[in-house]
């Protein structure tokens, strides 16, 4: 296993693992419990934005092109169309 295949574990492990924190923050009554789910979920998206950057910087990862404006816009009027 390569470098590139490493990160790119880690990184959808990580993915995972915010999915999981969403979840169970959202169903926690317990507020300390749910405080220390959100510490660790914050930790982990420190973590994936590190390595993220890493690897982009390592040509690992290639971001799409941003959107244009116009894009952006349309985007827009359908979500709040649909609240």
């Amino acid at each position: 296993m390569n470098e590139k295949d490493i990160v790119n574990d880690y990184l959808t492990m990580i993915k995972g693992s915010l999915t999981g924190y969403a979840s169970v923050i959202s169903e926690t009554d317990n507020t300390q419990l749910r405080q220390t789910f959100q510490k660790m979920r914050d930790q982990d998206e420190q973590r994936q934005l590190k390595i993220y950057q890493a690897a982009k910087q390592k040509g690992y990862y290639k971001p799409s092109n941003p959107a244009n404006s116009n894009e952006i816009s349309a985007v827009r009027s359908e979500f709040m169309q649909s609240l």
